[in-house]
C-alpha cells in the first residue's frame, strides 16, 4: 500500500495538505501524520475514513523523535510515495533582543528536522516518489527582523534543488513551495500579528489554494512552486537586484 508521511499535519497548511492529498494522489491508501498534538491528529484521522492513518505525536525538535520514527520505519517498511515536510516555525524579532530558544527552535525544526526526516524516509521511497518541502518567499532574500527564519527557508529551497538533482536517477522528485503569508496560527505563534507593517501590507495567500497548487506541483515534478503573480515577480526581482538593496526593502 502506498503511504504518505506528513509532518506539521495538525494545523495550517499541513492540515490542508492532508485534506486535499487524496484529490491529487488517489493511489495513496495510508498516511502517517506527525505533529506534537495527538488530539488534533486523531481528529484529522477521523475525517479520513477511507484511509489507513497512523498518528505519531512527535516533537521534531527532540532528537528522540528521530529514533522513534526510525524504529517505526524499520518495523513497518512502508512504501512511501509522498513525503511532505511541513513542520516549521517562525518568530518575529531582532537577534539578541528576544528569546534564544526561539531562534534555535527555528533551526531545529526548519532545518534539522526536515533534513533528518528526509534522510530517514528516503530508503523507503522508490521511483515515482515525491518529496514536498514547505519553504517561503523569505527564502528569496534575507529578511530583517526575521533573519534566522529567512536563512532557514533559504536552506530549504537550496536543499530542495540539490536533492532534486541527487534523486533524479532514482525517479524521485523534490518540490519546494514558497508561499507568502497565510492567515494561519503561524502568525500568532510567531508574534507577527499586529507587530509587522510589512505583513499588514503584503497580499496574503489562501492556504486552500496553496495546498492544492503545491500538491499538483509535486505531482508534476516541479522543483520550485511560488503561488500568486506578485510573489513570482518578487522571486525574479530578488535574483536581479543587488541583495544589499533588496534587504533594505524586505524588513518586516
Amino acid at each position: 500500500m502506498k503511504t504518505a508521511i506528513i509532518t506539521g499535519a495538525s494545523s495550517g497548511l499541513g492540515r490542508e495538505i492532508v485534506r486535499q492529498m487524496a484529490d491529487v494522489f488517489p493511489e495513496i491508501g495510508s498516511c502517517w501524520l506527525i505533529a506534537r498534538r495527538r488530539d488534533r491528529l486523531e481528529e484529522i484521522a477521523q475525517s479520513l475514513p477511507h484511509m489507513t492513518v497512523e498518528c505519531l505525536d512527535l516533537d521534531l525538535c527532540s532528537p528522540i523523535s528521530f529514533e522513534v520514527l526510525k524504529a517505526r520505519l524499520e518495523a513497518e517498511k512502508p512504501e512511501v510515495s509522498l513525503l511532505v515536510n511541513c513542520a516549521g516555525c517562525g518568530f518575529l524579532g531582532e537577534l539578541g533582543q528576544g528569546h534564544t530558544e526561539q531562534q534555535t527552535r527555528m533551526i531545529d525544526l526548519n532545518l534539522r528536522a526536515l533534513t533528518a526526516v528526509t534522510d530517514l524516509v528516503l530508503p523507503y521511497m522508490g521511483s515515482g516518489g515525491r518529496i514536498l518541502n514547505v519553504s517561503s518567499i523569505a527564502s528569496f532574500c534575507p529578511t530583517p527582523r526575521m533573519t534566522v527564519y529567512g536563512a532557514t527557508k533559504a536552506y530549504v529551497s537550496s536543499f530542495t534543488v540539490g536533492l532534486s538533482e541527487e534523486l533524479r536517477r532514482r525517479g524521485i522528485t523534490v518540490t519546494a513551495v514558497c508561499p507568502g503569508p497565510m492567515r494561519t496560527e503561524f502568525l500568532d505563534v510567531g508574534g507577527i500579528t499586529g507587530n509587522s507593517r510589512a505583513f499588514a501590507m503584503l497580499p496574503y495567500c489562501d492556504q486552500v489554494r496553496v495546498a492544492g497548487g503545491a500538491l499538483r506541483a509535486a505531482r508534476e515534478g516541479r522543483t520550485i512552486y511560488t503561488p500568486r503573480l506578485f510573489y513570482k515577480f518578487y522571486r525574479v526581482l530578488a535574483k536581479v537586484v543587488p541583495v544589499k538593496l533588496m534587504v533594505k526593502i524586505t524588513g518586516t
